[in-house]
Parts: structure tokens; C-alpha cells; sequence
């Protein structure tokens, strides 16, 4: 399966967060890469989309919809800051 990139759930994002969130900048918690959502190798198929690192191939993201609620995992992120600035998420699993 052909991977898409961060752009392509670029909707799912500004439903979750209520904001532009593919120049938001991510850490990946296992390999400290640094890059912006919209760089994420995401796919589609399945009961969600997955975010994976461009870097070490690590879930980011998973999104789901359940009963109509946006369901966002960011665990794969050390860190996830906005573009406003704001962090998103902090934590993930340990380096």
C-alpha cells in the first residue's frame, strides 16, 4: 500500500484540533525526528488513519471516528506544537 502524505488527513486534524494542524511541528518519540504533520507518511485503509514517522516508520497518529467523535492517539509524538505556538501534545513514549 502506497503511503499518502500528512496532507491527506489534513480535514481529520482540523476537526480534531479546530485548526490548520499540517505546518504543526511533531518530535517522534522514538527517534527524535522533527518535521511538520504534513510530512507524515499516512494511510488511509483501515478503521482510521494512521500517521507514520517519515524517519524510522513509527505511528505518530492514529485517528478514528467513533459514533460521530473525532478519536486522536498522538502517543507516537514526543511533542506536537501548533503553529499558533501552543503544544498540542507532550509525552509519548520514552526515547
Amino acid at each position: 500500500m502506497e503511503p499518502l502524505d500528512g496532507n491527506a488527513i489534513a480535514g481529520l486534524l482540523f476537526e480534531a484540533f479546530g485548526a490548520e494542524m499540517t505546518t504543526a511541528v511533531g518530535v517522534c518519540a522514538r527517534c527524535r525526528a522533527r518535521a511538520p504533520a504534513a510530512e507524515l507518511r499516512v494511510y488511509l485503509r483501515g478503521p482510521g488513519a494512521v500517521g507514520r514517522c517519515r524517519s524510522c516508520g513509527a505511528i505518530l497518529i492514529v485517528i478514528s471516528q467513533i459514533r460521530g467523535v473525532a478519536c486522536v492517539d498522538l502517543n507516537g509524538f514526543a511533542s506536537l506544537e501548533s503553529p499558533s505556538g501552543e503544544v498540542a501534545a507532550s509525552g509519548g513514549a520514552p526515547g
